[in-house]
């Protein structure tokens, strides 16, 4: 008889989960291979999967076993196909972005008539929410992965849990506030909305603890006792030379959160680690492993001591840091010896349907509304979550002052650059000085393109295209943003020597007083003959964009991107069958 392993939370037994998950990749044209396996102690595994056609597609799953932990990154899988997740940071490309549908066959494009928001977008309380000052215009609601303007305001419909009401909202709004929060795949509906919300909890409660420095009673030892697989992997931690403080999160019982605090003794760095589901015992095991996923024992040396600057522990970008690795501050007030709530040995445990109920009741008893996008077109059931104003990872003004669809606005611009001439290039510049982007950010990133790691695209930033720029156009700018290359400390020794002779010849080029031929010797002493050659060719614009090539939106040559692409494709295949079989049965 063939084995079957049920674990808490799950509707199905392990191995089944694993092998339809597997088949239904197979059937997708989709390879994916198990590239890093991690079991730094007993009963905590963490496995790294992706595409074998394209990197930019894993996940990471963890779990007390093996297979838990396979159907945790497969699942998770799933979760990031439905959802689009693996596609949300990067330009779709003409061909989607013109095509019957660009995200979902359910999409919903608003068109746009001057800078007024089209009528039938979101609802009065998502815009009180949203956009209380009612500041934002179209420009903020263009989503980022198609560009297209013209076509208007992409949406998707998404329902309210309170009265099943439908409210669509723009894909610029899900991607830019809530980023990975609240998805979800699973065996059933109820399991894969009960993972989402308990997400939606953990960072949550985990922000608020955080972020007020609220000190949590610590879990009675023989309570851990009573789960033994986690007591042990708790105890290897230990044997280690770590110190654990297992504590109670949910802040007198109210809410389903456990939270595992690593202390490193050798450099008193501290690493708290959350976990939430309505099972006490789940809860727990999902912190123990999230510690540890991804990580080996050597590589807990890497998080900051705890810090008394409170401010700073509850700033918007140190909370930030805890959402993408845990790595942010920890008040000292996390550790004082008096908690401020009392241990409570909770459990909200039920069947799915039951803890979806109480994850529900619970978080409409706090005053805000869910909304859920349901996802079964790839044969699994997910789900998106979303619950404004506690789902949220990016506060709300960021839609006027960090809004990701930036990028958009020069996507083209950049693709284009042989394309222009001398004005047109300085009017790219001043609009990127005036919009106010770091300069560090990777220029492929800012615009939603994958590079492959032999091309100078893959490395370029914002500040070094500005560069680029101002020589093609003969401004002595140049020397400055050449100048801002050398102290970026992002580049080899042989671009230093490289931009340290390109400065010296820009020096030379806008100062009246000297001339190339007074120093070419000199310089060719200092940092070789070809790079004092080839710096002249690109301080007179012989050479404009060294090294750079420029496909256009069509991104011809650039395979990694294609790549993905080709993965984006295949889903939209099983969307646009799985709308057809819909629209036939009705």
């Amino acid at each position: 008889m063939t084995e079957q392993t049920f674990i808490k939370g799950k509707d199905r037994d392990l191995e089944s989960s694993i092998s339809t998950m597997q088949n239904k990749l197979v059937a997708l044209d989709i390879n994916v291979e198990e590239a890093l396996w991690l079991n730094p102690v007993a009963n905590c595994y963490s496995v790294h999967i992706r595409d074998k056609d394209c990197g930019v597609m894993f996940t990471n799953g963890k779990g007390a076993t093996d297979k838990a932990c396979l159907a945790s990154a497969l699942g998770e899988y799933f979760e990031r196909l439905s959802c689009n997740y693996f596609f949300a940071d990067f330009y779709l490309g003409e061909e989607f972005a013109n095509a019957e549908f660009t995200h979902y066959p359910s999409e919903k494009w608003f068109a746009v008539d001057g800078e007024q928001v089209p009528e039938g977008l979101m609802n009065e309380q998502l815009w009180d929410y949203f956009d209380p000052e009612r500041e934002l215009t179209p420009s903020h609601l263009y989503d980022f992965n198609s560009g297209n303007t013209e076509r208007g305001i992409c949406a998707l419909p998404y329902t309210r849990v309170r009265d099943e009401e439908i409210a669509y909202i723009p894909v610029n709004v899900i991607g830019n506030i809530f980023v990975s929060n609240g998805m979800s795949a699973g065996n059933t509906k109820y399991e894969a909305r009960v993972q989402g919300l308990s997400e939606v909890f953990e960072r949550a409660i985990k922000n608020q603890i955080i972020a007020e420095g609220i000190c949590l009673p610590e879990v009675p030892e023989e309570v851990v006792k009573q789960y033994p697989k986690i007591h042990q992997a708790c105890e290897e931690l230990r044997s280690h030379g770590f110190h654990l403080r297992i504590a109670d999160a949910s802040l007198g019982g109210k809410y389903p959160v456990m939270s595992v605090t690593l202390i490193n003794p050798v450099d008193g760095s501290v690493f708290a680690s959350f976990g939430a589901h309505p099972s006490f015992e789940v809860a727990l095991e999902r912190t123990v492993t999230e510690l540890l996923q991804g990580r080996r024992l050597d590589q807990l040396d890497v998080f900051q001591c705890a810090t008394f600057d409170n401010d700073e522990v509850a700033s918007a970008e140190n909370i930030e840091l805890h959402f993408i690795d845990s790595s942010g501050l920890i008040s000292y007030d996390f550790f004082r010896d008096q908690a401020d709530f009392d241990f409570v040995h909770w459990d909200f445990s039920g069947n799915t349907e039951q803890e979806y109920q109480f994850c529900t009741d619970l978080i409409h008893d706090m005053g805000y509304d869910i909304y859920i996008m349901d996802y079964t077109h790839l044969n699994v059931y997910a789900c998106r979550i979303l619950v404004p104003g506690l789902s949220d990872i990016y506060p709300v003004d960021e839609l006027i002052w960090r809004n990701n669809n930036e990028g958009a606005k020069f996507r083209q611009d950049f693709l284009s650059l042989d394309q222009y001439d001398a004005e047109q290039w300085m009017e790219i510049y001043d609009r990127l000085e005036e919009a106010g982007h770091s300069d560090i950010i990777r220029a492929a990133e800012f615009i939603g393109v994958v590079t492959d790691a032999d091309t100078p695209w893959h490395t370029l930033r914002i500040g070094e295209l500005k560069a680029h720029l101002c020589l093609a156009a003969q401004s002595e700018e140049a020397i400055d943003w050449v100048e801002w290359i050398l102290h970026t400390d992002q580049i080899s020794p042989e671009r230093i020597r490289f931009f340290r002779c390109l400065k010296a010849v820009l020096e030379i080029k806008y100062d009246e007083q000297r001339a190339y031929s007074t120093y070419q010797s000199s310089l060719a002493l200092m940092f070789g003959a070809d790079n004092v050659e080839l710096a002249i060719e690109i301080a007179e614009a012989r050479i404009q964009f060294h090294g750079l090539s420029f496909p256009g939106l069509a991104l011809e040559g650039f395979k990694k991107h294609h790549a993905l692409l080709d993965g984006y494709r295949k889903l939209h295949r099983a969307k646009a069958q799985f709308w057809d079989r819909q629209v036939s049965d009705s």
